[in-house]
């Protein structure tokens, strides 16, 4: 089984003047479920806000949990924060959080949503409210239930929130491999950052991807790595500049998937990144990635036994 983490608050309306395509969470749900037997759908709690406060400014997480965010900060996050936006902000997080704790317990395990990585401390931005990533890591951190977490950003814009929100926290560390030129025009430092000339195809991207992840794992021996799967460095994405093929993006899975599994790391991962008009291609990539990292994982019969006996196992809520 591939075990997949999903809200019913992911899918919520589009808010008046957003340019974000609303419909991809909806449409991951709809393809997994294609998919029948092989997933285990599991619904997580809302991140709770004290945890929120951890990592956001208590004064932005009241803003955005009132669903009274200022304009200029709606402007930045790209999208009004309206009471469904808001609620979804606080579920996505937890979502992220369930997905770690199953990927401990299985190896792997996948949030529908989430990859928030440009939210800083008092404010969202480039499309994220919460940062789901640095939430779950601290989280995992301050609770004791981890030591060291790396969180693996390949979406094709730097993770800078998530790089900022991190930075001087013990037990985290971040990788993001991305175009220069692109979104955020200010980067953050990540622990590691690989920024890629515009263009990159297949090879050369998966040989630097490799090159410079595996000495990172080795020096870091994280105990679990949060993984921002973007599809976005496909070639033809929106809002991307670099030139994956769909070969490349499986590839790029498998890559993640074996340097993880040769060293023991259990891995989380979370959707990230992809823009276009088709809604439904876009979601296809995200699905894909969660089926071959679940089936690199292990996923039928390694992870059948364990699915069986979860107690975190829960149906899919109808969205």
């Amino acid at each position: 089984m591939i075990h997949v983490v999903h809200h019913r608050d992911y899918v919520t309306a589009a808010p008046a003047r957003s340019t974000y395509k609303w419909g991809k969470n909806g449409a991951i749900r709809d393809l997994l479920l294609a998919d029948g037997e092989r997933v285990a759908w599991h619904t997580p709690d809302a991140m709770p806000r004290r945890w929120l406060e951890v990592v956001h400014d208590p004064d932005y997480v009241a803003e955005v949990l009132e669903a009274r965010v200022p304009r200029d900060k709606e402007r930045r996050i790209g999208f009004p924060v309206t009471p469904g936006v808001a609620r979804r902000a606080a579920a996505v997080p937890g979502g992220t959080y369930l997905a770690a704790l199953l990927a401990l317990r299985h190896g792997y395990a996948a949030n529908t949503a989430g990859g928030s990585h440009h939210a800083l401390s008092e404010t969202g931005a480039g499309y994220c409210v919460f940062n789901d990533l640095a939430l779950a890591a601290v989280r995992l951190i301050e609770e004791g239930t981890v030591a060291r977490v790396l969180i693996v950003d390949v979406d094709v814009h730097q993770g800078d929130g998530t790089a900022a929100l991190t930075a001087g926290r013990p037990g985290i560390a971040t990788y993001s491999i991305h175009a220069a030129k692109n979104f955020p025009v200010r980067k953050a430092r990540s622990t590691l950052d690989v920024a890629l000339p515009d263009g990159v195809e297949d090879d050369e991207y998966l040989a630097t991807l490799e090159a410079t992840l595996a000495p990172m794992l080795d020096e870091q021996r994280p105990e679990l790595i949060l993984y921002q799967a973007g599809v976005d460095p496909f070639a033809g994405d929106r809002l991307g500049r670099l030139a994956l093929g769909e070969e490349g993006l499986i590839r790029r899975e498998r890559l993640v998937a074996r340097l993880a599994i040769e060293r023991g790391i259990p891995l989380a991962s979370a959707v990230g990144g992809g823009y276009g008009d088709d809604v439904l291609a876009i979601a296809r990539r995200h699905v894909t990635a969660i089926l071959t990292l679940g089936e690199a994982f292990g996923g039928e019969a390694e992870l059948a036994d364990a699915a069986a006996h979860s107690t975190l196992a829960t149906s899919l809520p109808h969205a």
